[in-house]
């Protein structure tokens, strides 16, 4: 795998071992914790993240990410790394990508025990 600052940065916040590196299916690199997408980097220029349209619209109020740049009007958002300032952004979305999916994780482990 190709190492970068930008994907340096990411695999930092992902070290769980059940994290997973491939090609995306329009280029760039994958991150996916079991079968859900956690985002996804175009290059060292755009980083791609799914969340509910909620945490999507406060992001976008923020500043922190744009809406999606092909599905704008979805949950996803697209964030640009103009220079290294940004790389650092890019991670804490990817953390809180990670966080959501394995707080869902752990509330379907809870179901499935009940």
């Amino acid at each position: 795998m190709t190492s970068t600052a930008l994907t340096d940065a990411v695999r930092a916040v992902l070290t769980d071992p059940e994290v997973s590196e491939a090609p995306h299916r329009f280029g760039g690199l994958e991150f996916r914790l079991g079968r859900r997408e956690l985002g996804h980097l175009h290059g060292e220029r755009l980083a791609d993240l799914p969340f509910p349209r909620r945490v999507r619209d406060e992001l976008v109020a923020a500043g922190r990410a744009e809406p999606h740049h092909v599905l704008p009007d979805s949950g996803w958002v697209s964030r640009r790394v103009r220079g290294p300032e940004d790389v650092a952004e890019v991670a804490e979305l990817f953390r809180m990508s990670y966080e959501r999916a394995t707080a869902a994780r752990s509330r379907h482990d809870e179901d499935g025990a009940a």
